[in-house]
């Protein structure tokens, strides 16, 4: 028999649920997306919220956190799962709505469905909602795009458009000690769990000398993920080299970023202001220097909860991409 078993059969070839009992509960977040190909009246029409049937977009995302939430009455074999959060994101081109779920729980088993549901059931709802406009419109290509959590970790779909830019994010951990394996990294997981919270598809977590940053941070540059957070190395130790590194590789400055992350932290410690950590877009890539200590990680990611999704917008190009989340 091959080693890859259907989970939902048992040895005997019937249906079964699977036993999560012996499971860890670990955080598990799941991206699904589709797309309902249509006409560029209908795409006009939902943009300009003009159709005949109104709020097109609010009643379509409701039902799809919605059918997220009802993912375990609709699929026989699905757990019923506390859900943190359901993200709905609608984004447009000429003749194309696309639909991105993310779905979000703490949990023994993961949210894979309800994603999947999720955008399945809002993508019906549109059709419903531009029939009477365009009765032949489509609804394809539902698929995972990425997931955490569990013992597999972390899973991005091969070659979508997601995992090289749309919501993914590196973490660079700058220590020679922790990459030389001297001292633990108490702040690379952190980061990578905050990201993971945000609804991004976080790769693992790369641990460097500081000598060896630049390397790094350029070869992270050159995968174009839509985040990068480095930790350590921001200092004016002679070795503390990531600010020149992450200066040579941007395009565009964000001094205000940098400026009230240094700003969060002197409010606490007057020493957080010897921190050089800079800010910036790579392309459409945007870097972030946060100090190496697990107190500077936690007052810069506070800063970023308030900024990085207008940010993130901004740099897609705004106005064109609309999202809401809901929770259970």
């Amino acid at each position: 028999m091959s080693d890859h078993q259907l989970s939902h059969l048992d040895s005997e070839g019937r249906a079964r649920m699977v036993d999560v009992s012996a499971k860890v509960d670990t955080t598990r977040t799941a991206i699904a997306a589709g797309e309902m190909h249509t006409t560029a009246e209908v795409v006009r029409l939902v943009q300009a919220d003009d159709l005949p049937k109104a709020d097109v977009l609010a009643t379509a995302r409701i039902a799809g956190i919605q059918g997220a939430k009802k993912t375990s009455e609709l699929i026989p074999l699905c757990h019923p799962i506390p859900l943190s959060s359901v993200n709905i994101a609608f984004d447009f081109t000429e003749t194309t709505i696309t639909i991105e779920a993310t779905a979000k729980t703490k949990g023994p088993t993961g949210v894979e469905m309800e994603a999947l549901t999720a955008v399945a059931i809002a993508g019906l709802t549109l059709h419903d909602m531009v029939k009477a406009v365009d009765p032949g419109a489509v609804l394809t290509d539902i698929r995972l795009v990425s997931k955490t959590g569990g013992k597999r970790g972390h899973w991005t779909r091969e070659g979508s458009s997601f995992a090289n830019n749309d919501r993914s994010a590196t973490v660079i951990v700058s220590s020679t000690g922790a990459a030389q394996g001297t001292r633990d990294d108490t702040t690379g997981p952190v980061i990578a769990s905050w990201m993971a919270g945000h609804y991004f598809a976080v790769n693992p977590v790369a641990i460097c000398a500081d000598a060896d940053i630049a390397k790094v941070l350029s070869a992270a540059v050159a995968q174009q993920p839509a985040l990068i957070i480095t930790t350590g190395g921001t200092g004016a130790s002679p070795t503390d080299r990531t600010p020149e590194a992450t200066s040579a590789l941007l395009d565009r400055p964000l001094p205000g970023v940098a400026e009230l992350i240094r700003q969060k932290g002197t409010a606490k410690f007057p020493l957080a202001a010897l921190s050089r950590g800079i800010a910036g877009l790579a392309g459409r890539t945007v870097i972030v220097n946060l100090p190496g200590s697990p107190g500077g990680v936690k007052d810069g990611l506070a800063v970023l909860d308030e900024l990085l999704d207008h940010l993130l917008a901004q740099v897609a190009g705004g106005g064109q991409h609309e999202s809401t989340g809901g929770s259970k």
